[in-house]
């Protein structure tokens, strides 16, 4: 539990009071100039006083919205901010910002500044004393004259651009026309978008969708044809993106940059302030305002039930709990409060449909083959839980990239973990995935794809974990259970482990020094983990040898510290074997025998 768990999130109100919360703890370490907000000791890619100038920064990203819808809380911190603004862009000023260089971290937090321009301009620019006026001009147009990364971030600079433009100041509108049809180059189709083409996560969402809605609310008059197609692409990827959520409102836990925690829930806010909504079709019902709604709301009253913030009610760098293990070079101790580009709905005042609405479940299709995100996602009704089986998807340069978009299946019920060290299968912990090795070797899961192939019914992969060994992997989803056939060719003897889901090892008891442990059972055929809060079983059909429920270090998994992996272990001979097993999961304590004659037969099919 947290501080704000408190809190029912069910008005505008409720929503206002979140923000001036998770504020609030913030205002004691602001710098002297209020230019930087430092948060901790821990590291990134970029310079303590960058990291220092992104937290500030990105509390922009609730504090605007809430300036824009006149909520009064704001009124307390803007002062602050407005200060920091005005020495963080004075060069004569000890708390400058500094000048900026290619692909610069600053670059990104500029685009919050951009936003700002055209949704608060008297606040953001026009009060301010006519010499930080020029000194704001003069920083961010530091923009226009440097490289960046061909991805997400262009839309920085469209930002910024958009943002110069509205006050009346110079744009470099040739630079930006480049940028956006740059953008362009990163669609696919059915609203999605890529980074690169082997990377499709959060992303597409929290980035190029929310930036376009910002820019087709702001630049509708302007560019008109530009603003309806970044609308209408929102509209194709809600009801695609909105069945990553179940129930409860757990997001997938997916990819990378998953520190920025409950920013799961930000395009849903970029659709509310874009005004998009979805109709339905054959595939999916409609998500109108009391639809959006829930699945933001839903989201953000199951993250607030999360421990992920520290004894002063600082969000941590982590995912389900503090944890740096997995966290990427680029999260720095302010980097989580990207989180807080969920508040954009505080721009909207109370007589909008969006708080209007009552809030309202929504029903996504029980299997959606999502061929551009390359998934296919599953949904458990009695569990209310969401899997997706994923293949072809390989991300680049980023830490445990493998574990955040290879393993062979995602749930919102189980997270996934990541290797701490690669020797023994307790520092892998290798969940949701065959990991190999040369006797005595290191371990390797799979980490890039030679071919792949989805299907309403299967996923299919083929991937080589080292020189010499080819795998042919197929994953058939059959409810709560998915079954995985693996044909491996190898020119030497190979140990094999296959997991199940990570599972936490003990549930909270009735007092705080009581736990619940998981019960465990272990076979020739089967592993089984079970407990209050989940149960997960593997169970061998084909060429395993024994089932173990492995105890992985502490801290690799991603929502629970303390985790059990039930796993099947194998002996490969040089030539070709081939490999048939079942996985279940439930969010329960309930956990079988052995395989149900359904499944049953599709595993001897795989035979």
């Amino acid at each position: 539990m947290n501080i704000y768990a408190d809190n029912p999130l069910k008005t505008r109100s409720d929503l206002a009071r979140l923000a001036s919360d998770l504020i609030e703890p913030l205002v004691p370490r602001l710098s002297p100039g209020r230019a930087r907000l430092t948060l901790g000791d821990t590291g990134a890619v970029y310079r303590p006083d960058i990291a220092g100038m992104e937290g500030f920064s990105r509390v922009l990203w609730a504090l605007v919205p809430m300036l824009a819808g006149g909520c009064p809380e704001a009124e307390r911190y803007w002062p602050l901010w407005r200060e920091g603004l005005i020495n963080g862009t004075d060069p004569a000023h000890p708390e400058y910002w500094g000048d900026i260089g290619p692909f610069d971290q600053r670059m990104v937090e500029m685009a919050v500044m951009g936003m700002a321009l055209c949704m608060i301009p008297e606040r953001f620019y026009f009060d301010l004393p006519e010499r930080a006026r020029a000194n704001l001009y003069s920083w961010l147009n530091q923009i226009n004259r440097h490289d960046m990364p061909q991805n997400n971030w262009l839309f920085f600079r469209v930002l910024v651009n958009i943002g110069l433009m509205n006050v009346g100041l110079p744009a470099d509108e040739a630079r930006m026309a480049k940028d956006l049809d740059a953008l362009e180059g990163h669609y696919c189709a059915d609203g999605w978008y890529y980074d690169k083409p082997a990377q499709r996560d959060y992303y597409t969402l929290w980035a190029f969708h929310y930036y376009g809605l910002v820019y087709a609310r702001y630049m509708k008059d302007r560019d008109p044809v530009r603003a309806a197609r970044y609308r209408e692409r929102a509209r194709a990827i809600l009801p695609r993106f909105a069945a990553w959520f179940d129930g409860k409102g757990r997001g997938l836990p997916y990819g990378r940059s998953l520190t920025y925690r409950f920013a799961q829930g930000a395009f849903f806010s970029a659709c509310a302030l874009g005004d998009v909504t979805f109709e339905g079709d054959d595939t999916f019902n409609p998500i109108g305002w009391g639809e959006l709604k829930g699945l933001l709301l839903r989201n953000l009253r199951w993250w607030m039930n999360r421990p992920v913030f520290d004894r002063d009610g600082i969000l941590t760098i982590g995912y389900g709990y503090p944890n740096l293990i997995f966290a990427e070079g680029y999260n720095a101790p302010g980097s989580p409060y990207w989180a807080m580009k969920v508040f954009a709905p505080l721009a909207l005042n109370q007589a909008h449909p969006f708080w209007q609405a009552a809030e309202a479940a929504w029903k996504p299709p029980l299997v959606l083959l999502d061929a551009q995100a390359r998934q296919l996602v599953t949904r458990d009704v009695a569990n209310d839980m969401v899997v997706a089986y994923t293949a072809g998807n390989h991300a680049y340069e980023h830490a445990h990239e493998d574990e955040k978009y290879e393993k062979l299946a995602y749930s919102t019920a189980f997270a996934f973990s990541v290797v701490k060290e690669a020797g023994t299968l307790r520092k892998g912990a290798y969940d949701s995935m065959l990991a190999l090795r040369r006797p005595g070797g290191l371990w390797h899961g799979r980490s890039g794809f030679e071919a792949f192939e989805l299907t309403d019914s299967a996923v299919d992969c083929t991937w080589r974990p080292m020189v010499g060994v080819r795998v042919e992997t197929r994953v058939i989803p059959c409810g709560r259970w998915h079954v995985r056939r693996h044909v491996i060719d190898t020119g030497f003897a190979l140990e094999a482990a296959e997991g199940a889901f990570a599972v936490p090892s003990e549930a909270p008891g009735p007092r705080p020094c009581d736990s619940i442990p998981a019960a465990v059972r272990e076979s020739a055929d089967c592993a089984v983990a079970s407990g209050a809060l989940g149960s997960t079983g593997i169970y061998a059909a084909c060429g395993y040898e024994r089932g173990e429920v492995i105890v992985p270090e502490p801290n690799t998994n991603i929502m629970a510290p303390r985790t059990l992996i039930p796993t099947l272990h194998a002996q490969i001979q040089p030539g070709r074997t081939r490999l048939v097993c079942a996985v279940f999961a439930a969010d329960g304590d309930e956990a079988p025998d052995e395989m149900d004659e359904e499944v049953l037969k599709i595993a001897k099919q795989c035979l």
